[in-house]
């Protein structure tokens, strides 16, 4: 696995578990290490550009036992990407909130530097200090 993912890569326990999605398991060589064919690096693949979205591991197992389960499971396997795309969506608009935060301060930090009077913006330790 570690020729295949980097070690700690986040999707190192998905591709152990699930390395191939249908019910073969890895083949493996007389020592024992995985044996990956072409078809389990394009599952790892899917697996790691799902984890880098930031879908969870226990999701992406969730869509491999779907995958495994064979026909018949589409809606449910639809199911798993799109609630992901609601809670990325979710995430992208508060974090856009953040960002317009950052930008005010900014805007008013800018303000008060180019009025010469950054001083005189809010700092506790020398509030404290003038008391």
């Amino acid at each position: 696995m570690h020729d295949v993912a980097a070690p700690g890569s986040a999707c190192t326990p998905c591709a152990t578990t699930n390395a191939r999605p249908g019910s073969h398991p890895v083949d493996r060589t007389r020592s024992g290490r995985r044996r990956y064919q072409q078809e389990d690096l394009k599952w790892i693949s899917i697996c790691t550009e799902l984890r880098a979205t930031g879908m969870p591991i226990r999701t992406i197992r969730r869509y491999a036992q779907l995958v495994s389960a064979g026909p018949g499971y589409e809606q449910d396997r639809l199911a798993l990407p799109e609630a992901h795309r609601d809670d990325v969506t979710a995430k992208l608009a508060e974090i856009q909130e953040y960002l317009k935060l950052i930008d005010h301060k900014i805007d008013v930090y800018q303000g008060r530097v180019a009025a010469g009077d950054a001083d005189n913006l809010w700092a506790p330790n020398r509030v404290a200090a003038t008391r």
